[in-house]
């Protein structure tokens, strides 16, 4: 099967965008802007309705994050983040429909339309309260990053090493996440807390944005036993087009990178615990462009073609990985 036609036949998956900030009206620096109309097909960012649907996307997860100004009302600006997806849904002739499970993946594949979904990004946005993971999940959203880069009240991030990793509460969050059918997400942790994070996950996980730490050497991305012990609980690891994350040089950042990234991970856990979570529209284009927008994401079918996989394996991380995670988790 050629490359286009088989991108065409597949579920494809992203795990993680950051688009959700421009469609509620902030850039890069969290100043006021014109909001990004998702359902228009725009020349700037890298993710809008048509766009996704042009690339092939079946599923989406809108990261809903609190940059650090917004820290002290991060509750309230996750629910602003969270009615401009919302609202852009609904603005959709119903080529975009909010997704809360599995099913709703196979009716958008089966009708060419996008199943968005839901997830937080920092678990800021809960405070130190279950009640409001419980009134988050009961709005629709079906994943949690547990930490940004920073210290939360769950745990520390990446940015922040010490001799503790997941908080009490923390460990609380996680149990509960597992009862309600939320997808926990370990990108951003710091090794401690992801290590203490695997140590009690009775459910999948994931790292919805991470690389391989042995191809690009960045705290993010994760070290070979790390991506091990994911893959144990049934879970996978997302690669990501973050120019950082992918190499340091930005004249590598390329597709042919990815998927160095990509078969080292495949090497290591498996091509079944492999998957996509671009970050399209979490980073800037001075630290190097693996595509320009995500209409361009049958290139990276093509490009684990002409590597070699099979077309099981091109399937499973595409989409077919997060699929199985999802209905694991979701239902």
């Amino acid at each position: 099967m050629d490359a286009a036609t088989l991108h065409d036949s597949l579920v494809v998956i992203d795990g993680h965008c950051d688009t959700a900030i421009p469609a509620a009206g902030f850039d890069f620096k969290s100043q006021p802007v014109q909001p990004l109309d998702l359902c228009a097909r725009n020349e700037t960012g890298h993710v809008d309705f048509p766009r996704l649907l042009e690339g092939g996307v079946t599923a989406q997860f809108f990261a809903l994050f609190t940059d650090t100004v917004f820290v002290p009302k991060a509750r309230e600006h996750t629910y602003r983040l969270l009615d401009a997806v919302e609202s852009a849904v609904d603005r959709s002739s119903g080529r975009a429909r909010l997704a809360v499970k599995a099913a709703d993946v196979a009716a958008a594949k089966r009708g060419g339309t996008l199943a968005a979904f839901l997830s937080i990004e920092g678990g800021e946005a809960i405070g130190e309260s279950l009640d409001d993971l419980r009134a988050f999940y009961a709005r629709g959203v079906r994943l949690m990053t547990l930490t940004w880069n920073r210290i939360n009240a769950i745990g520390r991030g990446a940015e922040n090493p010490g001799p503790d990793g997941l908080t009490p509460f923390g460990l609380r969050v996680v149990a509960e996440m597992e009862r309600l059918g939320m997808i926990v997400d370990a990108s951003h942790l710091c090794d401690r807390a992801l290590d203490e994070l695997l140590a009690v996950a009775r459910r999948p996980v994931v790292a919805s944005h991470s690389n391989a730490r042995a191809v690009c050497d960045h705290r993010r991305n994760l070290a070979d036993a790390q991506a091990e012990r994911i893959a144990a609980t049934g879970g996978l690891v997302a690669v990501t087009f973050a120019g950082v994350f992918v190499d340091p040089d930005p004249e590598k950042v390329t597709v042919e990178r990815v998927l160095d990234h990509v078969d080292h991970l495949a090497s290591v856990v498996g091509a079944e615990h492999v998957g996509l979570g671009t970050d399209f529209d979490g980073f800037s284009a001075p630290y190097g462009l693996v595509m320009p927008d995500c209409s361009h994401l049958p290139e990276l079918t093509a490009g684990l073609l002409r590597r070699g996989r099979s077309e099981a394996e091109i399937g499973m991380i595409m989409g077919g990985n997060w699929l199985r995670v999802i209905e694991d988790v979701v239902g």
